[in-house]
């Protein structure tokens, strides 16, 4: 098999740098809301996570929205985000303080909500999220509830609701998982019935539940539902069953209701589990290396297909996932004179000085590595040397680690105060077996804000351009003899202000959603549900239109624009021209559309004589069909030929 000389160094399919583009590394904490408690499992090596709903019910006077109506709206948007961010979570979703029991230990006031063919604790599905939906309507009729935890009966529903959830909660190994409980309530103090010892008893047996529990790798968050004239009152019992102490008593009311809304406002978005996607050994002199862990950071999201299979809700990874297993690939090779398969193992060659040099898999494989693979430290530079067109594409997060080489962290931190003291970043040669690259190595500062890490310290892999690969701008202009038009001092100015009114504070891209993905999630959720309407998105990368309104920015843009155009620039005049221009090209377009259906396209396209027409003949029907005219003769036949589909 004769080699293609200009394949031996192309990038190969395995290439390791695409990792970096295939896994995103982006997580977010599950979201939690009020009378429930939600159980959940988090597995770093496979994402895997297990989540249990727990909800009281209760009857109230408001029709408008109840307490418990607020609770299950909060669940049944979880359940439909969660399969699309985390499909791999598992749930279970229970009710306390009801009339009926449903659950494996057989406690009372325990109903643990599910569907046929689904475990109590399972991925969410179509089918439940469907039924659940449901359930409020015919709650009081199925399960009904009981007014609290009432004195002079043993029973104690809060406790056999944590029992129950621990029991389910078994599944997965504490080290590997994150477990966590959500509980929904609107009650204070859940044994206020209770006087004296009796109240100490079942306050002391409750929260030493709630304490195994934590001990087995099971967090406890509240979400407390509060009545406008009445503020819930953390501290009387539920401060003790989820451990919060000092300045977290004050700072919990605020941070649970932003929780709850939170959780009614989730974006629909694939999250992917933090995971190392290579280790990298950074040679800084001879005999000198520290070892780094990669993580790539934020990447592209694109659509992913869900198929409804049955009741199910599944995306398109777990329809394929189960095939694929039992498959099993054969690779043939024929021969390109007589097409006959080839039984021998074909052998490699090239063709040098009318010779046949033949080549094995090892000796092609070390002629496409030019590099091994380190990160090796060519030198330093000035900050103010990087420029951000020097970026071409996402950057890849570096930290230490000690698992190989001992010491590396040391290093590390050295290197990485140094280059923040000095102002300089790292120029180094990151070589992979067959894509060489020079990079920019940053380093990032640590950020604590609320006493949490908002940044973590570490560097930057910034992949640059060589020489060749930076394009300058070109300028075009209709008249080579006039210059570009350029903005005075003025007019800097008066831009400058309008920059700095209009200014996001503290912009983030993670604020706005894409509303073109969002949809794409919202239609799929609307057919497996089998729902009527399409939920409304809301797009937040239209203008604002209010803030725009405002008396300071109405002001600064008048401002630019007299600077700009002046005293007697007549606005409508411009509107009257931009007019008569559109009124030209639907004329245009008219006219080319009516001697467009002179000709049979079709018949000229199969024949082959499109070639026969002139350039302005061709051009008929790409401006009937609004295609671009611009180009050679043979551009135009292909762009026609195109979209016609031939």
């Amino acid at each position: 098999m004769e080699l293609d000389p200009d394949d031996i160094f192309r990038d190969e399919d395995d290439d390791p740098d695409n990792d970096f583009y295939e896994e995103p590394d982006l997580q977010m904490d599950f979201p939690t809301s009020d009378f429930l408690t939600f159980h959940r499992i988090s597995r770093p090596d496979s994402g895997f996570d297990l989540g249990f709903f727990i909800c009281q019910h209760w009857q109230e006077d408001d029709k408008d929205e109840t307490h418990f109506h607020i609770a299950l709206s909060c669940i049944s948007q979880s359940l439909k985000t969660q399969i699309i961010n985390r499909s791999y979570d598992e749930v279970a979703i229970c009710f306390f303080n009801t009339r009926e029991k449903k659950n494996l230990q057989d406690l009372n006031g325990i109903y643990v909500f599910n569907v046929a063919d689904r475990d109590d604790i399972d991925r969410p599905t179509a089918r439940l999220i469907k039924e659940f939906d449901l359930v409020e309507e015919s709650f009081t009729k199925e399960i009904g509830s009981k007014y609290g935890i009432v004195s002079g009966s043993r029973e104690n529903s809060l406790y056999n609701a944590i029992w129950v959830a621990q029991a389910l909660l078994r599944k997965g190994s504490a080290k590997t998982a994150d477990k966590r409980i959500l509980l929904f309530t609107n009650e204070d103090d859940p044994f206020g019935s209770f006087k004296g010892a009796s109240k100490i008893d079942m306050t002391k047996t409750t929260l030493q539940r709630a304490e195994d529990a934590r001990g087995l790798g099971i967090s406890i968050e509240l979400l407390p539902l509060g009545r406008p004239e009445e503020e819930f009152n953390v501290s009387l019992f539920y401060a003790g069953l989820i451990g919060l102490e000092g300045d977290e008593l004050a700072q919990f009311i605020p941070s649970a209701g932003q929780k709850l809304e939170d959780m009614k406002d989730q974006l629909r978005k694939r999250m992917f589990t933090k995971r190392i996607v290579r280790k990298i050994n950074f040679s800084i002199a001879n005999g000198l290396s520290i070892e780094l862990d990669s993580y790539a950071l934020i990447r592209p999201t694109v659509p992913v297909l869900f198929f409804e299979l049955g009741n199910d809700f599944f995306s398109s990874e777990w329809y394929l996932s189960c095939p694929i297993d039992s498959m099993q690939t054969e690779r043939s090779f024929f021969c390109a004179d007589t097409g006959a398969v080839l039984q021998e193992s074909t052998k490699r060659v090239q063709i040098y000085k009318n010779k046949t040099v033949k080549l094995s898999v090892d000796e092609l494989s070390e002629i496409k590595r030019v590099a091994p693979g380190n990160l090796c430290l060519l030198g330093f530079k000035l900050l103010s040397c990087l420029k951000d067109y020097h970026n071409l594409r996402p950057s890849t997060f570096l930290f230490p680690s000690d698992e190989d080489i001992i010491g590396s962290t040391r290093l590390f931190i050295a290197l990485h105060r140094s280059m923040l003291r000095l102002e300089r970043f790292a120029v180094a040669f990151y070589g992979s077996t067959s894509r060489p690259q020079l990079v920019a190595l940053v380093a990032q500062e640590e950020v604590i804000k609320g006493g949490g890490q908002v940044e973590p310290p570490g560097l930057h892999m910034i992949y640059l351009p060589y020489s060749d690969d930076i394009r300058d701008i070109e300028e075009l202009h209709s008249d080579s003899n006039v210059a570009a038009p350029s903005a005075n001092e003025e007019q800097i100015k008066k831009a400058a202000a309008l920059m700095k009114r209009i200014d996001l504070k503290e912009f983030s891209v993670c604020q706005f959603a894409n509303p073109a993905l969002q949809r794409h999630y919202a239609v799929l959720q609307a057919l497996a549900l089998e729902e009527d309407e399409i939920p409304e998105i809301k797009d937040e990368t239209v203008p604002d239109e209010e803030g725009m309104s405002r008396p300071g920015v109405v002001k600064s843009l008048e401002e630019f624009k007299l600077a700009v155009y002046g005293e007697n620039y007549d606005e409508e005049n411009d509107h009257e021209k931009a007019s008569e221009a559109s009124k030209k090209r639907k004329a245009t377009a008219e006219l080319a559309a009516k001697e467009a259906a002179n000709y049979d396209w079709g018949e000229l396209a199969d024949n082959g004589k499109l070639k026969d027409l002139t350039v302005a003949e061709l051009k008929y029907y790409l401006t009937a069909h609004n295609l671009p005219v611009a180009g050679k003769k043979e551009a135009l036949i292909s762009r026609i030929l195109t979209h016609m589909g031939k």
